[in-house]
């Protein structure tokens, strides 16, 4: 898996790319605590996820949590189609902020 890290006045995104699963899932959530120290919008583009597990799922609310609680807001961009569909599936969709 492939993070960057892009940060501009007021946001930051994350651009993740590959797999996003039991062993990778540890390095977004280094990622995500590194950068949710600050209130901005976090953007989490996961148009290059090709699969997301569990493990994956629960960074993602991680995230958001970590970004509400600083004042800030985390919002999905462009989910591959697989993730869009597992976030249909488990409801996620109607929890988080897709774009």
């Amino acid at each position: 898996m492939d993070i960057t890290v892009n940060k501009a006045q007021g946001t930051i995104e994350l651009i993740v790319k590959g797999r996003l699963d039991t062993t990778t899932a540890p390095q977004l959530e280094t990622k995500v605590k590194e950068v949710s120290k600050e209130k901005v919008i976090l953007y989490m583009n996961l148009q290059g996820v090709e699969y997301i597990s569990s493990a994956g799922l629960r960074v993602v609310l991680l995230a958001q949590k970590m970004m509400i609680a600083v004042g800030g807001k985390m919002i999905l961009r462009s989910p591959s189609e697989f993730c869009r569909q597992v976030f249909e599936a488990t409801g996620m969709d109607a929890v988080l902020t897709i774009e």
